[in-house]
């Protein structure tokens, strides 16, 4: 067993400080973003001194850490065990036990943490606090915040399972602050808008049903264009959501059940709605037809989703009940559109007539 602080010479005259250490016969390397400056002055000789005071100081911990294991104070399967082997082998497992989509933000995970690396073989018992932070860098300047948030808790909760499996004795992710999450604006039409729409022809008749219909039902798009008529029966609907993958009974009310009598019924395995595609086109369809019907909010098929949330709450039906409608697996999903109610008793409010200005009440 050894650990040696090597340095590499780079191409604009510095040195990059890393770790080679060899353990059980096995050879790696730790690069420690710790880079030396030309040596061309005093100041220049101090500030490199200090790093590498620093870089020993992360090379004795490293050899004290290998010493706990050999001795027995934490274990070493997570030194035998790639990061990336190992998320892959959750993001596998995601797909064969849940849902595509959350296998899909897995993989994204997984395909980020790959390209963070570059190629560097890092293993599970080796990440640390400063390789989290600085994947915490990476995701924020290559995404959305939000879909950082995603990923990050991805590695967060792999480290976390590593750690209940006794993989890893240490979870340095408990150390390390997560990624705030950013309420995006969730836009939903009011009930005098919907009137209006329903008034107004649409370029493609199969669009405007299904778009009425997911206000009527708060069904996704990717579920009304899976819909087949053996799901429909007793006056609701029994489906898998493609999302969750859970299994659901939707009720669905006259004017749902409307919509649904007026197209061809065909055989069981048949789609409810035939000829409903997503495609650019269908999305310039949705802006034309919002904007005929003197709408200028910035509409898309999943705000009929919101809309239907939203009018649900505005006529007083409780947030439970909401949640389980449109098939939340946790209520803190659903609160995100309590909020938009609770901004309209506001701004309804704010409305009132100030006919107190001139008396002397409450003064």
């Amino acid at each position: 067993m050894g650990v040696s602080l090597r340095k590499q010479s780079l191409k604009d005259g510095r040195q990059s400080l890393y770790l080679d250490i060899y353990n059980k016969g096995k050879r790696y390397t730790v690069f420690l973003d710790i880079k030396l400056e030309k040596a061309n002055s005093p100041d220049a000789r101090q500030r490199n001194n200090e790093k590498i005071k620093l870089a020993e100081s992360i090379k004795a911990k490293k050899e004290l850490d290998i010493q706990n294991r050999v001795h027995g104070f934490r274990s070493a399967e997570g030194e035998s065990i790639l990061l990336l082997e190992y998320i892959k082998q959750l993001t596998d497992k995601r797909f064969k036990e849940t849902s595509k989509a959350n296998g899909d933000n897995w993989f994204g995970a997984f395909k980020h943490l790959t390209k963070f690396l570059k190629g560097k073989k890092v293993l599970l018992g080796e990440v640390d606090e400063q390789l989290l932070e600085a994947f915490k860098v990476y995701l924020l300047g290559a995404l959305s915040q939000n879909s950082a948030v995603s990923y990050f808790n991805k590695l967060k909760a792999a480290l976390r399972q590593a750690f209940e499996r006794r993989l890893i004795n240490d979870n340095p992710a408990a150390r390390v602050r997560g990624i705030k999450y950013i309420e995006s604006k969730r836009e939903y039409l009011t009930e005098e808008e919907m009137i209006k729409l329903a008034k107004t022809e649409c370029r493609y008749p199969i669009l405007k049903k299904a778009f009425l219909f997911s206000v009527l039902t708060g069904l996704r798009w990717s579920d009304i264009n899976k819909l087949t008529w053996s799901e429909v029966r007793d006056m609701g609907i029994h489906f898998r959501q493609k999302k969750t993958d859970g299994v659901e009974y939707l009720p669905i009310n006259k004017e749902a059940m409307g919509i649904l009598d007026e197209l061809s019924k065909g055989n069981p395995v048949d789609r409810v709605f035939i000829g409903l595609k997503y495609s650019s086109y269908h999305n310039v369809a949705i802006m034309q037809w919002m904007l005929s019907a003197g709408i200028t909010k910035k509409i898309t098929f999943h705000c009929a989703r919101h809309t239907n949330a939203v009018l649900l709450l505005s006529s007083g039906v409780d947030i439970y009940t909401v949640s389980k409608l449109l098939g939340h697996r946790e209520l803190k999903t659903t609160q995100i559109y309590a909020k938009i109610v609770d901004k309209q008793k506001r701004e309804a409010v704010d409305k009132l007539p100030s006919i107190l200005l001139d008396l002397n009440i409450g003064r």
